[in-house]
């Protein structure tokens, strides 16, 4: 499974509208979406930006997303720019439709036709309509995690409700703004961090592992010269403990991403690090024991997937992902009559059941993989 692969949303100049398109580098973005978005597009402008700071910050493979403005036809890119002097609500054009059909999927719906995608952000998704669909979308495929933005300009008290209006351990959300220099105007232009954060995710799993929390002094924020707000050590402590992750400018350190926690108020999933390693492992045991679907559902089956899982989790347990001395503390697997029914076994479903310790905090989480003929199922 991928673990640094990112989904974006949002107006770009050009290129194919409702089409998830893998992009590696900006100069490639460039070419197959056009450049930077002046003024003229208002607030939904900063997917270029983002991406950019995607790639500054480390990240190397990015899905785009380009929509077109409201209530304009599938091949008019510049609509917002000719409603100069009037700002459009386009939330339902952002969010997209679902379909059957995967080629008929917009907007954040057509992120679900990429498997390899771990990570979604949308630069100008800050309404809570918005963000409830991002989470909504991670909570329903389980395999990626949103990365929210604030609203423009938010004070503290404004992002405290923001935050209290959200419940997931599926998203993080980052305050405040970063600030970078307009390649029009040259002069200061603030603009959401989620791009140069994702960048920041995809950083980290590179170099440490999905276990890692992408915070600290390793996750410096690279592209970017100043924050929109000054946040105080004080500001810090509340905001942290509310699970709002702080961006930092610390002496001698530089711009850091202070802060690692999801918005979920379940205690056991509070950190990102956390979330993300279980989204991984059970992805991961998920497509390793497709194999068994159409083989005989017998002890000699459940001897093998058993063996298979246990061999990958002793591998993430020496990456340093788990916790204890030994492989008996940091992780088990189930698989017999115990966690099958005569009725799941007749109807020929395999359910593996699997307890991992992750490095923080040091409790046991509880997760099934099933695979049957006519699918599989992750439940916790």
């Amino acid at each position: 499974m991928s673990t640094g692969t990112v989904g974006m949303v949002g107006i770009t100049k050009k290129g194919p509208l409702n089409k998830p398109t893998l992009i590696t580098s900006f100069p490639e973005f460039r070419r197959k979406f056009g450049g930077y978005l002046d003024k003229s597009y208002f607030d939904y402008r900063y997917l270029p930006h983002a991406v950019e700071g995607f790639f500054q910050n480390g990240g190397q493979r990015v899905y785009i997303i380009s929509v077109p403005g409201e209530n304009c036809d599938d091949t008019d890119h510049d609509y917002l720019a000719k409603k100069a002097g009037s700002r459009v609500n386009f939330d339902e054009t952002i969010i997209g439709k679902d379909s059957e059909e995967p080629s008929k999927r917009t907007g954040l719906y057509s992120l679900k036709n990429i498997d390899q995608i771990s990570i979604i952000a949308i630069p100008n998704g800050t309404s809570q309509r918005v963000q409830n669909a991002m989470i909504a979308h991670c909570e329903l495929l389980k395999d990626r995690f949103a990365v929210l933005d604030p609203r423009k300009d938010s004070t503290l008290s404004e992002i405290e409700k923001q935050r209290a209006l959200l419940d997931s351990s599926y998203a993080a959300l980052y305050y405040p703004w970063v600030n970078i220099m307009d390649p029009f105007s040259k002069e200061t232009l603030p603009i959401p961090p989620s791009g140069h954060i994702c960048g920041i995710y995809a950083r980290t799993d590179a170099n440490f592992g999905v276990h890692k929390a992408p915070a600290g002094v390793h996750a410096q924020i690279k592209g970017v010269f100043g924050l929109e707000r000054t946040i105080t050590e004080g500001q810090q402590d509340i905001l942290n403990s509310l699970g709002v992750n702080c961006l930092r400018l610390l002496r001698d350190r530089g711009l850091l991403v202070w802060g690692a926690r999801t918005m979920a108020s379940d205690p056991l999933w509070k950190y990102v690090s956390v979330r993300r390693l279980l989204l991984y492992l059970e992805r991961s045991i998920e497509e390793d024991t497709r194999w068994v679907v159409f083989e005989a559902n017998d002890e000699k089956l459940w001897a093998k997937v058993k063996q298979v899982v246990t061999q990958f989790l002793t591998r993430v347990w020496k990456d340093g992902a788990l916790m204890g001395t030994t492989t008996e503390e940091a992780f088990f697997v189930k698989c017999d009559r115990t966690t099958m029914t005569q009725d799941d076994i007749n109807n020929g479903k395999l359910v593996v059941l699997v307890g991992v310790a992750p490095v923080k905090p040091a409790e046991f989480v509880i997760f099934r993989i099933a695979q049957w003929q006519g699918g599989s199922e992750v439940s916790e």
